[in-house]
């Protein structure tokens, strides 16, 4: 197991994502968290590539999902395990529709506190919390009427709260992400401060492009 999380590694970092899937996706029926949240991650990168057809998108979304639930169900105190859980059930609400989408919302918060109370210095767990913040923050009124019609008490977030998160991810992993940069640009502009919205959107246009996502950031 050592050996292969080791190749895996390896492969991640130099952004082979067909090869890390390939490599992974022969041990999916085995019950080491360790292995199977970088086969969620895997799946999902995979997903993330503009060559992946809509229907494999899909297929692949909820595969790295039961991935990433069994490496919950193995090890409760594996923080990427709540990590990818969470991402994972985001991905699926995007197949799913809005009503899924806000109803996981609470769900998939708790486990990326669960991440974080696991690993403080995890900066990607603390900018997806961010990230969350921001999504209710700006939730348009339609929305905000299912959320009112699943929950008692539906959740909601402001953008200052969003900005703590991001800052936050920056001083745990300072120039860590380029969408963290992107963002906190974003929650600058929504909250008029275009002094500093300009400070970070210019950091994340100059942001060295590594991954597809950087590009589009």
């Amino acid at each position: 197991v050592e050996e292969v999380i080791e190749q895996a590694d390896y492969l991640y970092g130099s952004g082979e994502t067909e090869k890390l899937y390939r490599l992974l996706v022969q041990h999916k029926n085995s019950d080491d968290a360790e292995l199977l949240w970088r086969l969620a991650r895997a799946s999902r990168d995979l997903a993330q590539l503009s060559s992946t057809s809509a229907e494999e998108k899909r297929q692949l979304a909820y595969e790295a999902l039961e991935c990433a639930k069994k490496a919950l169900e193995i090890n409760e105190s594996n923080f990427a395990a709540h990590k990818w859980y969470g991402i994972c059930l985001s991905d699926v609400g995007d197949f799913e529709g809005i009503k899924t989408k806000i109803g996981n919302a609470v769900v998939i918060k708790e486990h990326f506190q669960r991440a974080i109370e696991l690993n403080p210095k995890d900066a990607t767990t603390i900018h997806l919390i961010g990230i969350w913040c921001y999504s209710f923050a700006e939730m348009p009124w339609y929305q905000r009427k299912i959320a009112a019609a699943l929950f008692a008490t539906p959740p909601t977030s402001t953008f200052q709260e969003a900005l703590h998160y991001f800052h936050k991810a920056e001083e745990a992993d300072p120039n860590f992400y380029s969408k963290n940069l992107l963002y906190l640009g974003k929650t600058y502009l929504k909250l008029n401060n275009k002094k500093m919205a300009l400070l970070w959107l210019s950091k994340a246009k100059e942001y060295p492009a590594h991954t597809e996502e950087d590009k589009q950031v």
